[in-house]
């Protein structure tokens, strides 16, 4: 399963957020010990994501499974 999530900074730490739905497919509960690949998604590749902006509350609803 794969998801995009955007990383924030909570104190010394910067963390990234498992959208809803990827942990509802997954069966994810807290404390369980998961792997994580890591790819930085740039802004400029060819044009196919120029422009794009901040996460919408739209966007983080999207991401927490609220597309259904």
């Amino acid at each position: 399963m794969e998801g995009i999530t955007k990383l924030r900074k909570v104190g010394g730490s910067i963390v990234a957020t498992v959208p809803k739905k990827v942990i509802e497919l997954e069966g994810l509960m807290p404390g369980q010990t998961v792997k994580i690949k890591v790819e930085k998604i740039k802004k400029s590749f060819f044009g196919a994501a120029k422009g794009i902006g901040s996460f919408t509350k739209e966007d983080e609803r999207w991401m927490e499974g609220g597309h259904d």
